[in-house]
C-alpha cells in the first residue's frame, strides 16, 4: 500500500505483513511450517538459490511467509528497509556484531549497555580478536571522538540505557561514525514504537520483540533492520552462516502481538509515569530515572528525539537506605513479580545494585537501585502496593514538602 507510510502507527501495525483488507480469506497469515522445500525441476531450483537476499523459499532456515511477514511488520515500524528476524533479543544483537566484525578490528560499546552483550564482548569476541572499548553513554561527539581509530568498524548505542537509562545523543555520535568509517548498530528496544532509528542516523536496529511486540511474556524472538542494502547483506549473510532461526509459531505470536502493541504502550506509558510521578515524591528516592519525566536525566534529549515512552525505568534511593532494605521492599511486593524481563503485561521489579558493571566510570548514584516495569494492571492498584511495602520496610510512603512534586511531570500525557 503507497500510502501506508502516512498513516499512524497503530494503523500500520493493524495493516502491515497480512494481505489486505480486500483479499478472500483468514484476516491473519498462517503458520507456514517446514524445513524441506520442493521445486519444479533442478532449473528452478537454480533459480531460487540465486534469490538470498530475496523473501525466497529454499529451505527452512531461509525463512517461510510467515517469518516474511513478520519482518515486513518490524521493518514498517522502524522505518527501515529490510529485517531479519533471530532467534532471542541476544541473538539480534550478537548476529549483527559477527557481521561486521573480525580479527584485529575495534567495537565502541556504550558501558550502560545490557548485560549480555557485554558478556559477549569480554568472550567471544575477544577471543576473536575483536577489541572492545567501553565509553561514557552520556559521551558528547566530542568526547567520543579520540576513542575512534583506524580499526574502529563499529559503534554500538543502546538508548537508554538498560539499568540506568542514560540517553544517548544519537544524531551526533552516528554522524562521527560515519566520518570515521564505521558502521552504527543500535538495541532500540526501549525506544521501538517512539524513536525512528534511521532517521537519526543508526544502520542496524535491534530488537529483542520478546518485550513489547510479543507483550505477553511467552516468546523469544528478535529481529535487526537495516537502512538500507549493502547493510541488509551483511546482516542477512551473519544470520545465515550462523543458522539463526526463530520458530515459524514465535514469528506468528510475535506478529499477533504487534496488532495491539500500539494500544498496549499507550497505556504502559500513561501508567509508567504515573508510577515514576509516585516515587519522585518519595523522601526515600533520591532520583528516579525515567527519560520522560521531567526533571530526569536525559529527559531534554528524550524530548527532542522521541515522541513516547515505554513503561521501563530505574528508581534510585536516597544513599541511607540499604541494599537489603530494597531487597526487603521488593520482597513485600504483592502485584509485582520479580523477574530480568520486561514489555509484557505484567509489573516487575527488580533490584539492579550488584549487578550492574561499568568499566567506563562509577555510576553517579550514591544509593541502591531498583528497575521497574510497569504492565497492565490499574496503576492506582500499583500505588497502594508500592505503599503498603514501604511501610513493611518502614518507610513513610508519604512526600515530605521538600519532596513533594519533585520531577513530577507538568503535563501527565507527556
Amino acid at each position: 500500500m503507497a500510502d501506508v507510510p502516512q498513516h499512524g502507527l497503530a494503523t500500520r501495525l493493524s495493516h502491515a505483513g497480512r494481505a489486505g483488507t480486500k483479499a478472500h480469506g483468514f484476516v491473519n497469515p498462517a503458520v507456514h511450517r517446514g524445513s524441506t522445500v520442493l521445486y519444479e525441476d533442478v532449473a528452478q531450483r537454480r533459480a531460487y538459490l540465486k534469490r538470498r537476499f530475496d523473501q525466497a523459499l529454499t529451505y527452512g532456515t531461509q525463512g517461510s511467509a510467515t517469518h516474511h511477514a513478520l519482518e515486513d511488520v518490524v521493518a514498517e515500524v522502524e522505518g527501515g528497509t529490510r529485517c531479519q528476524i533471530l532467534c532471542s533479543g541476544l541473538a539480534a544483537v550478537t548476529t549483527p556484531l559477527l557481521g561486521y566484525l573480525g580479527a584485529g578490528d575495534h567495537l565502541l560499546m556504550p558501558d550502560s549497555v545490557y548485560g549480555p552483550t557485554r558478556l559477549f564482548c569480554e568472550t567471544m569476541l575477544k577471543r576473536m580478536g575483536v577489541a572492545t572499548s567501553y565509553y561514557r553513554a552520556e559521551a558528547t561527539a566530542e568526547e567520543l571522538a579520540p576513542l575512534f581509530g583506524r580499526q574502529t568498524r563499529v559503534l554500538f548505542l543502546e538508548s537508554p540505557g538498560s539499568h540506568t537509562f542514560e540517553v544517548q545523543d544519537v544524531p551526533a555520535l552516528a554522524a562521527l561514525a560515519r566520518s570515521r568509517g564505521a558502521a552504527v548498530l543500535m538495541d532500540n528496544t526501549w525506544g521501538i514504537h517512539a524513536f525512528q532509528p534511521f532517521a537519526h542516523g543508526v544502520d542496524v536496529s535491534i530488537q529483542a520483540l520478546t518485550k513489547y511486540p510479543g507483550g505477553h511474556s511467552d516468546v523469544l524472538i528478535g529481529s535487526a533492520t537495516t537502512r538500507e542494502d549493502a547493510h541488509w547483506r551483511r546482516v542477512r549473510d551473519a544470520a545465515l552462516q550462523l543458522g539463526q532461526y526463530a520458530s515459524p509459531d514465535d514469528c506468528w505470536l510475535t506478529l499477533r502481538g504487534l496488532r495491539t502493541m500500539a494500544v498496549r504502550l499507550d497505556r504502559q506509558m500513561a501508567s509508567g509515569l504515573e508510577v515514576a510521578a509516585w516515587f519522585a515524591r518519595q523522601p526515600e528516592v533520591a532520583r528516579v530515572l525515567h527519560p520522560a519525566l521531567p526533571g530526569a536525566p536525559g529527559h531534554a534529549l528524550w524530548q527532542r528525539d522521541f515522541s513516547g515512552a515505554c513503561s521501563l525505568f530505574g528508581v534510585a534511593f536516597q544513599p541511607d537506605i540499604t541494599v537489603e532494605a530494597t531487597h526487603c521492599f521488593v520482597d513485600a511486593l504483592t502485584l509485582f513479580g520479580i523477574g530480568a524481563s520486561w514489555g509484557g503485561y505484567e509489573s516487575l521489579a527488580l533490584p539492579t545494585t550488584g549487578f550492574v558493571q561499568r568499566s567506563a566510570g562509577e555510576m553517579a548514584f550514591a544509593g541502591p537501585i531498583v528497575r521497574f516495569h510497569i504492565g497492565l494492571e490499574d496503576p492506582a492498584d500499583l500505588i497502594a502496593d508500592l505503599k503498603q511495602a514501604a511501610l513493611v520496610v518502614g518507610w513513610s510512603g508519604v512526600p515530605s514538602a521538600a519532596h513533594e512534586g519533585r520531577h513530577a511531570p507538568s503535563d501527565p500525557s507527556v
